[in-house]
């Protein structure tokens, strides 16, 4: 059974990823806000604590991209998200980088 309010990206939950609503628009809108928000909080965050933070995204990837065939969902708001959780997957690596 899939997590409708498991928080997958900052404050975004699984049910406005695969829900009708908020529309593609307002969710764009919210996935920047987010991902400004999740970046600014890496400025001061440890280098264990970014490596839980990164195995953390990657579950919640999983989580987003792994749902019953049989759901007939939102696929360019899940692609979406992946494109964002990747930006933000890619942002927590360069910090690594630079530790």
């Amino acid at each position: 059974m899939l997590e409708l309010n498991k928080k997958v990206f900052g404050n975004i939950m699984t049910q406005e990823i695969i829900g009708s609503e908020p529309s593609i628009s307002e969710i764009k809108v919210i996935f920047e806000k987010e991902l400004s928000i999740l970046i600014k909080n890496l400025e001061s965050i440890s280098k264990e604590s970014l490596d839980n933070l990164l195995q953390q995204q990657k579950i919640c990837e999983k989580h987003v991209n792994t749902r019953p065939g049989a759901m007939a969902l939102n696929q360019s708001k899940i692609e979406m998200f992946n494109d964002y959780n990747n930006k933000y997957i890619n942002k927590i690596n360069e910090k690594f980088t630079n530790f």
